[in-house]
């Protein structure tokens, strides 16, 4: 543990060293060579629970160091990392502990009531134990010097091995594991690092959520591989954030777009001190052109960048010479990714638009168990994004529109299907639908048009105490409309493109 001084941050040694600090929080700090004892201290206890080569380690808390050594011990130890989103409910967690099959359940003290609730020994888990049950004593430095790479007891592993499991909303109803190997995350880390400048004197802040792709690959890997520092932050707030982007003299962050307005719009903006900034990366959504704005106007440039899950995540990324005069543009290729668009069922590579195709070593292999969903995403190597893209003559790429209804909302992502799938369990409940509806915070919001059958007498209330009970808080649609019918066409397929136009009406975003 650190005394007092550490909100002065010491001179660094500008080159990859042992000695170093890898990673830390406000409590703790860990060197790189104290990191290595500690991961290798943490894969042996796991290998004494059971976990083999392929085995799944679920873990389950908000960001912090155990989060990392546990990630970094289960791919030691040849296991699969399982990161568990914590705004999910009960019963969320239960259906992903089960179809994961993992046999390890970690989670962190804040985490120990929804741990508990998702009923891990009834969905095939052998051992639930909390975070600090892994952690050694003595401490990891004490113990560093005398072995802190046993290679013979090393599971070796290959690029291709699965090394980490990422559940996204599922397209019909149930959330699938998307297998990211260690090939995608390393070919991602390079990605970064041709694209960024990371630094080994870097101070990276790793706030976006660790059960979320972006909050592994897009800052923080690159910058421990580079030998940085990467500060752990466990939960975001705007004017703590300032304050500790001054403290730290951190040097990058990435964050999606609510997190950047939130921000600029504190009290605290235009005193902040945002001068050791090198780099601020953004996605999951376009940014607003005044917020880009209120960026740049202090000096920062941000960068957006644009991928999805089964891509580690990165596709394109803005370059620092180029955002400011496009400041709502998802930048270029990365160097080790191929782009193309299917227009008509063929692959161009512009310009003009099209869904989105992409190649490369960062590309996911399939989704866990789901060979039927993989076939539908995967043609030949090509990953089908799902995107409506346009490129222009100078290579730079737009979001246009998405072929699917996913609704994004504070950067996090909601498939409608699943959310109805929740509203139609309901016995009065005879058709549901959920579309997006412009909010001037999340981008998104849901809003859901309801069917009752004859008779029922539901009620708004009741309907929201129901989807608490089965969705995490962000899913759950913001607005609830009870309607005689649903628009349709001759076939019977609800027309969500009436159903937006009617959301946009019916809550009209303010201003």
């Amino acid at each position: 543990m650190i005394g007092p001084g550490i909100g002065s941050w010491p001179a660094r040694r500008a080159r990859m060293d042992p000695a170093s600090v890898a990673l830390c929080t406000d409590d703790e700090e860990l060197t790189y060579a104290g990191l290595a004892a500690r991961v290798e201290h943490t894969a042996e206890r796991l290998r004494e629970l059971g976990v083999e080569p392929g085995d799944r380690v679920a873990y389950l808390g908000p960001n912090s160091i155990d989060t990392w050594v546990c990630f970094f011990a289960t791919a030691r130890a040849g296991g699969i990392f399982v990161s568990l989103n914590i705004r999910l409910a009960a019963p969320e967690i239960a259906y992903m502990l089960a179809d994961s099959g993992s046999r390890v359940l970690v989670h962190s003290p804040e985490c120990a009531g929804l741990a508990t609730a998702a009923e891990p020994a009834e969905r095939g888990v052998a051992h639930v134990l909390p975070a600090a049950d892994l952690r050694p004593s003595p401490p990891p430095e004490a113990v560093a010097g005398s072995s802190p790479y046993p290679l013979d007891e090393a599971d070796p592993v290959e690029l291709d091995d699965p090394v980490l499991i990422l559940y996204t909303s599922g397209t019909t109803g149930r959330p699938k594991g998307a297998v990211l190997t260690h090939g995608n995350l390393t070919w991602n880390t390079v990605n970064q690092l041709a694209h960024v400048d990371v630094l080994s004197s870097d101070v990276a802040l790793c706030v976006a959520p660790l059960f979320h792709v972006t909050g592994l690959g897009q800052v923080s890997m690159p910058t421990l591989l580079k030998g940085g520092t990467v500060v752990v932050v466990p939960k975001f707030d705007a004017g703590g954030f300032l304050a500790l982007i001054a403290r730290r003299r951190a040097t990058g962050f990435s964050a999606v777009p609510t997190m950047l307005q939130m921000m600029c719009e504190h009290p605290d903006w235009e005193s902040a001190d945002l001068s050791s900034l090198r780099y601020v990366i953004y996605g999951g959504s376009s940014i607003a052109e005044e917020v880009a704005q209120a960026w740049l106007d202090r000096g920062v440039v941000l960068q957006q960048g644009y991928g999805m899950t089964e891509a580690s995540p990165g596709v394109f990324m803005a370059l620092p010479d180029g955002a400011p005069s496009r400041p709502v543009s998802a930048g270029v290729p990365h160097f080790f990714t191929d782009v193309r668009l299917d227009v008509d069922g063929e692959l161009v590579a512009g310009p003009g638009p099209g869904e989105l195709m992409v190649r490369g070593p960062h590309v996911f292999p399939g989704y866990w168990n789901r060979p039927g969903e993989t076939a539908q995403v995967l043609d030949d190597g090509w990953y089908r994004s799902g995107d409506v893209v346009r490129i222009e003559d100078d290579g730079w790429a737009y979001v246009v529109d998405r072929v699917k209804d996913m609704i994004i909302s504070g950067g996090e992502n909601i498939y409608p299907a699943e959310v109805e799938s929740a509203i139609t369990e309901l016995a009065d409940v005879s058709a549901a639908a959920v579309v997006a509806v412009p909010d001037p915070t999340w981008g998104e919001v849901g809003c859901a048009y309801v069917v009752l059958r004859p008779g029922a007498d539901l009620d708004e209330i009741a309907l929201r105490a129901h989807l608490e009970q089965r969705l995490a808080r962000y899913k759950i649609p913001r607005y609830v409309e009870l309607r005689d019918d649903l628009p349709r066409n001759a076939t019977g397929k609800v027309l969500r493109s009436v159903l937006r136009e009617q959301a946009r009406q019916d809550h009209p975003t303010p201003h």
